[in-house]
């Protein structure tokens, strides 16, 4: 039999049923939210992976198309690679997890979690996070958990905890927090310019709810969790540090690593390997660890100097920016262009504009998203940080990027209404050392205001690290980050905001959580190294959006119709449409509610196509003149198009002052006339005259 354990979380039920499926993992969840469906599962290999130097662990996150009652699209008919939500939602499920595995762990390990039912009011992705945590603390997998995840929204100003999809979607903030029994571990948030002081209130009223689920955790696996299994460590032998610091002193590695130049550092930790190389050449079983035993070296030598000396690897100030740099327009013809150093990490943006047509379209579980207006894309090359690697397109860590720099500035973007455009950025990474998002952040907002997107505040980002001691107390919390040091310190804390308040945040950590006071000062550093980047950098080279597009780009212009005359404008199967885009070549976007969108760079030809629509929306008003050409003679009168699909006729008693026999005799095909209009005749048909004009 299967035992079914259930709390009541955030006014609904939350129940998990252990050992109903899934016996053969080492762990399983069969979780249950509402009536949101996640399978969770944790699995872990027998032996450890050989030949490797890290944890080698997978999160999965399955979205199946049947939890909402849809047939996927496209001509396979089967779920195909994971979506962008479901990329995103496995990289904030694994950053809470993956500390909380032993260091020196190396089997492999799969958290998987199959979507089988969404309840709108219960979001999945929340139903994973927990369930994640479930199935890994009650099985014999080392882990020092549980951990316990929250997500808040905010309408009005109030907080919402565990928002329905519809509030988390439409709400002011979108934050997930998770938590261990002592401390916040996680952070990941979106937000309409949120008051540090709010965000602070929103992540510890999350902490204090993850406190209940972890309680409820700990029933759970008090009762049915198995024992922790044995494991081969991977540990460095504390005779091999002895030895290398007796032919490496710590005062050489300190040396060698402390260089404000990457390729320098790299070079002097070359010659420091191959002297233990040499060293240690008879004895093979230190060799086979000497990679990670020279890293952990490192590490050790540059965090002693950090929290110790207050001395950074490139001589920094514990709250020192690196050298800024910042330019627009250095790509010629594209719509907009800018480019952001920071030290050694260096991104340049490209903004290309659009019509609404172009929206990326989604195919997911979420039923109220169904396109995408802004696409932030990161990419990052292999020669970025001096190797060679062939390119495979983006993973999750290059999604994860472009997400996060596309969550910052959403809140500042200008509605459809005021910018009629789908609007792409691509950031390339050029140089990488450190923090490559937040300078994604800054390159692409600069782009932005480069390509005449009137957003409603600069955005600028930063990244905040950490070094701590043997107590809670004993810690140093570093502005801007270098590579070195979120290799070898404990967190990266990147936030993104306006002058106003925060539009994003991403925490990673790779210790088991942070106390509040570490939190509150990572918010203050981040608020105020990103207005120092805005104040001396971003605003020099750009100070505010461009008043219009660029030359190159395309220029649209919307007008409102009666929805009741789409149809006219359209015609029968397109014809009407497709004339007007024929004889312009202006592109023509029409949505449901009577917005029209003219879009082309002829201002001559798009104003054509406006007289068009606007011609064919409008009655004929008895005494008003209109332009029209001659399409069909016939024997009684002429026919005038004054657009397509819209036609009059002049009767030949109308075409002239004086008696003619033959309409031939004063018009000939394509002769562009003036006519007023005469109101209806007795057969109700509207009537035209040309001699009445002049």
């Amino acid at each position: 039999m299967y035992k079914t354990y259930s709390m009541e979380l955030a006014g609904r039920t939350l129940t998990v049923d252990i050992d109903r499926v899934g016996k053969q993992a080492n762990g399983c969840a069969f979780m249950h939210y509402g009536e949101t469906t996640v399978l969770c599962t944790a699995t872990a290999s027998e032996k450890p992976r050989d030949g490797i130097d890290f944890f080698p662990c997978s999160v999965e996150y399955e979205e199946k198309f049947y939890a909402v009652g849809k047939i996927p699209g496209g001509f396979n008919k089967r779920e195909g690679k994971a979506s962008e939500n479901a990329v995103l939602t496995a990289r904030v499920i694994d950053r809470p997890m993956r500390p909380l595995f032993p260091k020196d762990y190396r089997n492999d390990v799969t958290l998987h979690n199959m979507v089988m039912s969404v309840d709108p009011a219960c979001r999945p992705e929340l139903v994973a996070m927990i369930g994640t945590s479930i199935a890994t603390t009650i099985s014999d997998i080392p882990f020092a958990g549980p951990c316990a995840m929250t997500q808040v929204g905010m309408k009005d100003g109030e907080l919402i905890i565990n928002p329905s999809q519809k509030d988390w979607d439409e709400g002011e903030l979108k934050l997930t927090v998770a938590s261990t029994s002592e401390k916040v571990i996680m952070i990941e948030a979106g937000a309409k310019e949120i008051p540090e002081e709010k965000m602070l209130e929103a992540i510890y009223k999350a902490h204090d709810v993850n406190q209940t689920i972890i309680e409820f955790i700990n029933k759970i696996a008090a009762e049915v969790g198995k024992p922790k299994h044995e494991y081969t460590s991977c540990a460095v032998p504390e005779e091999l540090f002895a030895a290398m610091k007796e032919i490496v002193t710590p005062e050489e590695m300190e040396t060698a690593v402390f260089t404000d130049e990457k390729q320098v550092r790299e070079e002097n930790i070359r010659k420091v390997t191959e002297k233990l190389e040499e060293a240690f050449a008879d004895k093979e079983e230190w060799l086979a660890v000497l990679g990670e035993a020279v890293y952990q070296y490192q590490k050790k030598t540059v965090r002693k100097m950090i929290l110790k000396d207050h001395k950074r690897p490139d001589g920094r100030a514990i709250d020192q920016i690196r050298p800024l740099a910042a330019e627009v327009d250095i790509i010629p013809r594209v719509h907009g262009s800018a480019m952001f150093t920071r030290g050694q990490t260096q991104i340049c943006n490209v903004t290309t504009l659009a019509p609404l047509s172009e929206v990326q379209k989604i195919d997911g579980l979420d039923e109220n998203i169904t396109s995408k207006r802004y696409m932030h894309h990161y990419n990052f090359p292999s020669y970025s940080v001096g190797e060679t690697k062939v390119s495979r397109g983006p993973g999750r860590r290059e999604i994860g990027h472009g997400a996060l720099a596309e969550r910052a500035l959403l809140p500042v973007l200008p509605s459809t209404e005021e910018f009629p455009y789908a609007i792409r950025t691509v950031s390339e990474t050029f140089e990488s050392n450190g923090s490559t998002s937040m300078a994604s952040t800054c390159a692409s907002c600069m782009s932005l205001m480069a390509a005449g997107v009137p957003i409603k505040k600069m955005v600028a980002g930063i990244s905040c690290g950490l070094v701590t001691g043997d107590t809670d107390d004993d810690y140093i919390v570093l502005t801007d980050i270098q590579g070195l040091e979120d290799f070898f310190g404990d967190m990266d804390f990147k936030v993104t905001g306006t002058t106003e308040g925060i539009t994003a945040i991403q925490m990673d950590i790779k210790i088991h959580g942070l106390t509040r006071p570490i939190v509150e000062e990572a918010i203050r550093r981040t608020r105020e190294a990103r207005l120092f980047i805005m104040d001396t950098c971003m605003k020099p080279a750009i100070a505010e959006p461009r008043k219009e597009v660029g030359q190159y780009a395309p220029k649209i212009v919307q007008i409102q119709i009666d929805p009741d005359k789409i149809g006219d404008v359209v015609g029968q199967r397109g014809k009407t449409i497709n004339e007007i885009i024929a004889r312009t070549g202006v592109k023509i976007d029409i949505t449901d509610d009577g917005a029209v969108d003219i879009c082309g760079n002829d201002q001559d030809k798009m104003q054509e196509a406006i007289g068009m629509i606007k011609m064919i929306v409008s009655e004929f008003e008895e005494g008003k003149r209109y332009t029209g050409k001659v399409v069909s003679i016939k024997e009684f009168g002429a026919f005038i198009e004054f657009a397509p699909g819209k036609e009059g006729m002049v009767h030949i008693s109308k075409i002239a002052k004086e008696r003619i026999n033959h309409v031939e005799d004063v018009l000939t095909l394509g002769d562009v006339v003036e006519v007023v209009c005469l109101g209806k005749d007795k057969m109700g048909r509207i009537s035209f005259s040309i001699k009445d004009c002049n």
